[in-house]
């Protein structure tokens, strides 16, 4: 049975809570694209720049009047700063589906009745005329390739559990993975996995024993991975894992086989843009066939239109619906952080 803290993890909880309430929209990176002195497309976006930089020159190739301004931030920075400071972006990209769906929801992503490439979609890849699915994404388990010894690759959560428990020391201080409180990604992929079973709350009270470090970012993990001052990373969005791997990176990326989460990417057109034609333009580019055939450069991105190639068998997709909202409401993620709190403080 877990063992609460309910005192110490409130205590924790609204601190954090004020640490974020307290902190100004924070750009994370940022590259300029295309001609000087035309109009200029901006773009807010979590998906790192390595990734995203095929996309947008193809859609530069395709308008080369225009410039593209494309902004690397947090999920929980991006709504922050379309829902509290209202900010002029053209185009919101993120992977963390639930708080898409609550910009959308509060009012705040303009309608796109006639976007023409919205036809054909999968009924799934879309909520209403506000929120469009453009990429499928495995989230996955990343180990360094000394983690483990050959043939004894851990292949489920139960797997993973056992491996940390036969050897602590090894793995002590050299696991990572989300900061659900911090990452709006991560909360999203802690509370989906949750709902499928208890292995996930298994799993973070090892974790918490093993003085787990957590993160704002899967391209962070990552980093730490391949300095192995981490051996494992968990709930890590794949397509960064293959990227880096793709580059020459000795990573050994792990489909849980229990079940994989796929993340659907997501676009909006924010009601504060300051030039939604041209969001709008980037939002149809996104979804073209030209687009969707860009996707397939970035590897571990599953275009939407192509949903049924090679993903696992064990593929579970997030869905992309008002239930998302519930594990946004204040006091069942309060609730929720609390009993992460918990697993990751243990005595």
């Amino acid at each position: 049975m877990r063992r609460l803290f309910p005192a110490l993890a409130l205590t924790l909880f609204c601190l954090c809570l004020q640490s974020l309430a307290a902190r100004a929209f924070e750009i994370e990176d940022r590259i300029r694209l295309g001609a000087e002195g035309g109009a200029v497309l901006s773009i807010l976006s979590t998906t790192d720049i390595t990734a995203a930089e095929p996309l947008l020159r193809a859609f530069l190739e395709q308008r080369p009047d225009l410039a593209v301004d494309y902004i690397v931030a947090s999920a929980n920075s991006i709504h922050q700063a379309i829902a509290e400071e209202r900010l002029a972006y053209d185009l919101v990209i993120s992977s963390a589906m639930d708080l898409q769906i609550k910009l959308a929801n509060d009012g705040f992503a303009l309608s796109q009745p006639d976007a023409a490439e919205v036809a054909g979609l999968p009924h799934w890849a879309h909520w209403r005329d506000l929120v469009f699915g453009f990429a499928l994404e495995p989230v996955v388990i990343v180990a360094s390739a000394s983690a483990f010894d050959p043939g004894h690759l851990p292949r489920t959560r139960r797997d993973l559990i056992d491996a940390l428990r036969e050897d602590p020391e090894r793995f002590r201080g050299r696991i990572g993975t989300y900061d659900p409180a911090a990452s709006g990604a991560g909360y999203l992929f802690a509370t989906q996995d949750a709902g499928f079973g208890n292995a996930f709350w298994r799993l973070a009270e090892v974790m918490g024993r093993l003085d787990a470090r957590l993160y704002c970012c899967s391209g962070d993990m990552i980093d730490d991975l391949a300095t192995e001052r981490l051996l494992v990373a968990y709930n890590v969005v794949g397509s960064y894992a293959l990227v880096s791997s793709a580059k020459g990176s000795d990573l050994i990326i792990i489909p849980p086989e229990d079940f994989t989460l796929l993340l659907i990417r997501t676009a909006l057109v924010p009601k504060t843009a300051a030039r939604p034609d041209l969001g709008t333009a980037f939002l149809e580019f996104l979804l073209s066939p030209a687009g969707q055939a860009s996707l397939k450069g970035t590897p571990g991105m599953t275009p939407v239109r192509d949903a049924t190639a090679d993903l696992p068998s064990s593929a579970r997709t997030i869905r992309l619906d008002p239930g998302l909202l519930a594990n946004l409401d204040r006091v069942r993620k309060s609730a929720f952080l609390v009993e992460w709190t918990a697993a990751m403080t243990q005595p």
